[in-house]
């Protein structure tokens, strides 16, 4: 009950509360993997610069009582129009993981989508929540083992499919370089050595880890006659795991429920996923976490919004910290969004409650927002309500 309280007002009032209690609790290189980006990182401050440089246009004398959050995405009943974004290798966050955080989305009432590279089987993760479940693809092992792991995911009651399109290399995260992140990964003792002092000066989070299991494996990446690939094996098998849109037509046979593709950023990628036949698309840029010096994902959002026209629903990730940059993207056309940082931040500030934390405060400033700008509902929001930078 004590670590709760101290996730509560006025201790944690906003997202980058969470942030500063996650920076002050994990080691730097566990950090740094969750909060940077690749290179410069000028794509990741680009996605939240967008965010704030959109200013609203409020309705005066407006009785607005508060507004019903509910909505459906692809099918699905949510309680807000957000789901949790899949985010590998968190378990080394916090031991709770996946499972945690598909807990937390569950009690929100909102989805989950769980990542290829989880560090818990997808089953458990599917257990720990009521609420829908989306299971994100890559190719990892070919296949042969992307089969096997659907028809896991179809049988634990997955509904919609998320395919990757924006990772045809591994971008430099230059802090995970310098921190040391890929040699602990690789398992290395001996190379790990320098890095070891910034664990150390982190007891608490050690112990956990070390309790866990320390490096994992990836137990929904089974590989035929060698077992779960281990954590260290990842980063090469993600070089060589690149979707391509004919991967997605056979990923169209083998899976039966709807498919959405994550990284559309243009309005040509946006056209050829829909003659795909895809059911919905992601706007992202990966956070900022792939090729950097590309536009906000908040900024490719309009043009891709014109180019559906409708005949598909459409989500943006990327820099999300406030319910007021929910209602700024479905201004522009969002269905709704997906976060990744916000509620991984939460998982490291405070495990499943730190994630509650922030699925509670995006909740209320989603809340406020719309009735300070005297809108009625979610589905009242247009283009009228916000006022564009000129470089929009």
């Amino acid at each position: 009950m004590a670590s709760r309280r101290k996730l509560e007002s006025p201790h944690v009032i906003n997202v980058d509360d969470l942030r500063a209690i996650a920076q002050r609790k994990l080691p730097r290189v566990v950090f740094d993997y969750v909060d940077g980006g690749a290179e410069g990182e000028v794509t990741m401050r680009e996605n939240r610069r967008a965010f704030d440089e959109i200013l609203f246009r409020p309705r005066g004398a407006a009785a607005v009582p508060p507004p019903d959050l509910r909505t459906t995405i692809l099918g699905d009943e949510l309680c807000m129009p957000l789901l949790l974004g899949p985010c590998g290798f968190i378990r080394m966050v916090h031991p709770e993981g996946e499972v945690g955080s598909a807990r937390a989305a569950g009690k929100a009432g909102v989805g989950y989508i769980l990542s290829t590279m989880s560090g818990y089987r997808l089953e458990d993760v599917a257990q720990a929540t009521p609420g829908p479940r989306w299971y994100q693809l890559y190719l990892v092992g070919g296949r042969s083992v992307a089969e096997a792991t659907l028809a896991r995911a179809r049988a634990a009651g997955y509904s919609t499919l998320v395919i990757t399109i924006d990772t045809g290399a591994p971008g430099l995260r230059e802090r995970d370089v310098r921190n040391g992140a890929t040699v602990l990964v690789s398992g290395n003792r001996i190379a790990s050595l320098p890095y070891l002092p910034q664990l150390l000066a982190h007891p608490v989070w050690l112990a956990s880890f070390l309790l866990d299991g320390g490096l994992l494996t990836l137990p929904n990446v089974v590989v035929p006659g060698k077992g779960p690939m281990p954590l260290a094996d990842a980063p090469a098998a993600l070089n060589a795991s690149v979707v391509t849109w004919e991967d997605l037509r056979w990923i169209r046979q083998v899976w039966p429920g709807p498919v959405i593709v994550k990284g559309v950023m243009t309005a040509d990628d946006a056209r050829r996923a829909l003659d795909e036949g895809v059911a919905g698309m992601i706007v992202s840029n990966h956070g900022g976490r792939q090729l950097d010096g590309v536009p906000a994902a908040l900024r490719a959002l309009p043009e891709v919004v014109a180019t559906v026209k409708g005949r598909v629903e459409v989500l943006v990730d990327g820099g999300v910290r406030r319910g007021s940059d929910i209602i700024k993207a479905m201004c522009l056309g969002a269905r709704g969004v997906v976060i990744g940082r916000a509620y991984v931040y939460g998982l490291g500030a405070g495990g499943g409650d730190g994630i509650s934390r922030c699925l509670e405060i995006l909740r209320a400033d989603m809340v406020r927002t719309l009735m300070l700008l005297g809108c009625p509902s979610l589905a009242a929001l247009d283009a009228s309500y916000i006022e564009l930078p000129g470089h929009c």
